[in-house]
This record gives C-alpha cells, structure tokens and sequence, in this order.
C-alpha cells in the first residue's frame, strides 16, 4: 500500500501510554527531533507496576521538555474516560495520534480480565471514536506478537492466520486490529497497527523477564524459568521500537477509492521485531554476565544456584520470530540492537537507579 507523509513539525500529537515504557520514550524522541508543535501525553499512572518508575519516566520527559522548542502536557486519566478523551480531541485537536495506552501482561490477563476489556477494548473505542470526528490524519496503535498465539509457522508474518488467541490479552489485541480496519473502512481513517515482540530496556516494565530476575538475583531469591529453558524470544531494544513508531507515525496508510466509489480501507498492520530470536537460556547467562560487569551482582555470585526450571505458564507461547520485511519495505527500517547491547544498557541503568 501507498503511504502519505505526515509532517509532524508543528502539529499536536498525543501518545497515550506516556510515561509509559515505549511511551515515554517516544515522547523524549519527539521533544528531541520536532522543531514546533505540541506533544501531549495522557496516562491513568496506575498500579499495575510501582507508579514510581513511571513518575521517574515523567521526570525524564519533563527535563527534555525544558529545553526543547515543542510544547509538552502532560494529562493524568484514562482512555476508558470518554469524556475525558472527547475533551481533549476538543481542546488540543491532535492530528497525529500514537495510542500506546493498555493493559499489558499475558499472565494477570488470566485473573484480572476486567481491566483489559476496560482499557483495551472500551478505551481503543473511545480514541478510534474520537478520531472519527477528528481531521486525525494518522492513527498508530500498539498491536502485540500475542496475537500469533501457539502458531507453529516461524517467523511470524502479518499475512498469518491469528484467529486462534491463548490469552484475552491476545484477544484484546487482535480485537484492536479488527476494530480499526473497521473504522478505517467505514470512516476513511489511516491507521498503522504494530505487533511489538518483546521489549526490552532501560527503565522498562518490571513485570517483564529480564527486569523481574534482575530484582530476584538482586534479592537473592530464586527464579523461574518456564518451560524448561524451551523458549525462543524475538526480543525487541527499546530505542529500535522508538525507530520504528517514528518512522510509521510520518507514513499513513493511502486513502484511495475501490472499483464501487466507496473507500478502500487506509490500514496496515507491521511486525516491529529482530528477526533474531534467542533462546531464553542464552538470553539468560548474558543478562546475568553484563549484571556482573555493572557491578550489579558480584563476579562470584552462584547463578545456577537461584534458577528453578519450570513447566509453561497458561497463555504462554514457545516461540516468538517476527518476519519485519514489510516494515523494512515500506519504512526502510529493520532493528539492529542485539541483546548483547542491549541487556549491558540495561544492566548499567539498573545499577544506577537501584543505588
């Protein structure tokens, strides 16, 4: 599909899901590149993870916004508020729109279904609502891998069937992609759906692997590693997400007309992932190895000692592999960061902001 530059310079954007993970990060690399406009975020700060390290993300936002030419507000309140999210359709008139604001996590899906269909599935409607009234010139949105499920066929290719979720997280997911090539098709709206696969970095989500054995090996405790070590990741660094969202924020999908004069949808959906998918064990022994060379854990620290090998979790998938050639086609972009980088970056954020 054609693609139509969006200039980003001089309009409003707003990145639900900041300060977010991948939203804050989004949010600092517009303050750094865009000469004039507004940014705004929005984010309901809940509890999901300790709200201190989304606190410490804002911090990080707000000392860029000090020296950056573009306006930055930030906006405390959920998505699932329709009034809320009308009010600032109203107000600020965003025409670029990154939502990045969900429920994430596989596993608490499997307990706590309500806020997923509260905020992934009520708050994606409200936003794609208020883009229907809106002259939103682009609408981005957080997909996720989930949304292959156990499927056998590697690497993953958004052609593949995915009708067959193994967690409501997934479904949630999946559901935003059906909703937006709707509204796409009904109401002309360009959006860009991107499945993310495993991301990973500094000051990331603590749920996440990495992050949560980082704080057990610290606390001496033992962790857990499922599926017995059978597990491959395409894990994603956080700046070749940024990358990404950045490079599709300013390429909408066409708007153009069928055989019958009615609207072909403006829709695509992208993998964002490595193409290099790592055996969770191997993942393991270099986190642990760049831990000890930040001075996080001592060199004589007894890693095989405090690991557990465990069966697969409900909702769990073995494998993870994007095939990210479409994004490469259309974008020119591929990640690059391997793990190696990427784990030693966050091995020394951890020190620092642990000490």
């Amino acid at each position: 599909m054609g693609k139509t530059k969006v200039e980003l310079n001089g309009k409003s954007i707003l990145v639900t899901g900041s300060p977010g993970f991948v939203g804050a990060n989004l949010v600092i690399r517009l303050l750094k590149e865009m000469t004039d406009g507004t940014v705004i975020s929005l984010d309901n700060m809940n509890d999901y993870y300790d709200p201190k390290l989304k606190e410490y993300r804002l911090e990080q936002i707000k000392e860029v916004a000090e020296t950056s030419p573009v306006k930055h507000i930030f906006i405390k309140g959920s998505i699932a508020d329709k009034e809320l999210i009308d009010n600032i359709f109203n107000e600020y008139k965003p025409s670029i729109v990154v939502n990045l604001a969900a429920q994430a996590g596989v596993r608490y899906s499997i307990d706590h279904p309500d806020v997923y269909i509260e905020s992934n599935i009520i708050g994606f409607y409200n936003i794609l609502e208020a883009c229907r009234y809106n002259e939103v010139e682009h609408l981005v949105y957080a997909s996720s891998s989930s949304v292959y499920g156990g499927n056998k066929k590697v690497p993953f290719s958004v052609e593949d069937k995915v009708d067959n979720p193994v967690s409501l997280y997934a479904a949630t997911k999946k559901s935003n992609e059906l909703i937006a090539h709707c509204y796409s098709k009904l109401y002309n709206i360009p959006t860009t759906g991107l499945r993310f696969f495993t991301v990973y970095g500094p000051a990331g989500r603590p749920d996440m692997f990495y992050y949560s054995a980082t704080e057990k090996l610290v606390a001496g405790k033992t962790i857990q590693i499922f599926n017995y070590g059978n597990c491959k990741r395409d894990f994603t660094y956080i700046d070749d997400i940024v990358e990404g969202v950045y490079r599709v924020m300013q390429g909408a999908p066409e708007k153009a007309n069928g055989e019958d004069g009615l609207p072909l949808p403006p829709y695509a959906v992208y993998n964002i992932g490595g193409g290099t998918p790592e055996n969770l064990l191997d993942y393991i022994s270099t986190l642990q190895e760049e831990l000890v060379r930040a001075g996080v854990l001592p060199e004589d620290y007894d890693f095989e000692g405090h690991r557990e090998l465990v069966p697969m979790q409900p909702g769990d998938v073995p494998v993870t592999y994007a095939d990210s050639k479409a994004l490469e086609d259309d974008y020119g972009f591929r990640p690059t960061i391997g793990i190696r980088e990427g784990l030693r970056k966050f091995a020394e954020w951890y020190k620092g902001y642990s000490s």
